[in-house]
């Protein structure tokens, strides 16, 4: 038996963090995790518990269906990450702003300084603040220092769609009843937008090591 014990690396992931009310944006997350997973990494999706406006809410540990909660060492240990939300008048939704709130500790040790990263939202009307609230979500991950990626027109999906997409991220057009679902471009720039982001966490992952 060798003197030296050998010591496992977790391989590399690309965690796809959300909140959604209605589905629309759970769509998109799973969408974006296929063209992550198209280039070989792993995507894990994760969701955040909502939050009340009165009192302190209390959530199982485990939701009843979909993704599981996110923890900070999901975000920690991740090589990537895609962050969405439904728009809020322009803004991401409390419940996951709430959680980036939580991330002081990552912040303080630099934990996602240099990693890719990208946004994505769905809104109930076209012109309901997709582009501001992907700003918004922007915003807290610069202060991270984490490497901001778009959708690069080369996505010829972004010059032919009528609905959701734009450079700064994929969209979704849901519909004043949050029921329309994902079109056909609009799959596409997800899918595209997610490729993107696990070529450049899988590239710089390699390189790292």
């Amino acid at each position: 038996m060798s003197a030296f014990s050998s010591t496992s690396v977790a391989p590399p992931f690309v965690l796809v963090l959300y909140y959604s009310r209605h589905g629309a944006t759970a769509d998109m997350a799973k969408q974006i995790a296929r063209g992550i997973e198209s280039t070989g990494i792993e995507a894990r999706i994760r969701t955040v518990a909502a939050i009340s406006s009165v009192c302190e809410a209390t959530e199982a540990a485990i939701p009843d269906s979909g993704a599981p909660y996110a923890t900070l060492d999901d975000l920690q240990n991740c090589s990537g990450l895609a962050l969405g939300s439904p728009t809020r008048f322009g803004n991401m939704a409390a419940p996951l702003k709430y959680f980036l709130e939580q991330t002081s500790s990552l912040w303080l040790k630099g934990s996602l300084v240099d990693k890719p990263a990208c946004v994505f939202t769905s809104t109930s009307s076209l012109h309901g603040g997709q582009e501001t609230t992907l700003t918004s979500m922007m915003l807290p991950l610069l202060h991270h220092g984490m490497m901001l990626i778009g959708v690069p027109y080369s996505e010829t999906a972004l010059l032919s769609t009528t609905t959701g997409g734009t450079p700064y991220g994929p969209s979704h057009l849901a519909g004043s009843d949050s029921d329309l679902k994902l079109s056909d471009d609009e799959i596409k720039i997800c899918n595209s937008q997610g490729k993107r982001l696990g070529t450049i966490a899988s590239k710089m992952s390699s390189a790292s090591k």
